[in-house]
């Protein structure tokens, strides 16, 4: 208890720290922009070609999977 205020003052601090990003963002309209990239992301991550690429980068992802079911 002997050094109660110092850690007090860090986390108001800390807190306003935080207040003070998470505003800056919400402003900004970071959150927006990082939902529209997050959907195409995932859009383009189910498409016929990302799963082509997927398959030609690891050609024995089947070998692995046949593999652990035979053991």
């Amino acid at each position: 208890m002997k050094f109660l205020d110092w850690y007090l003052k860090i986390s108001a601090g800390s807190a306003l720290v935080g207040a003070g990003m998470e505003f800056f963002m919400i402003k900004t309209g970071f959150y927006d922009k990082v939902t529209v990239l997050e959907s195409e992301k995932r859009a383009w991550e189910s498409s016929p070609e990302a799963q082509a690429m997927r398959e030609a980068l690891n050609p024995w992802r089947n070998n692995d999977s046949e593999a652990g079911k035979n053991s």
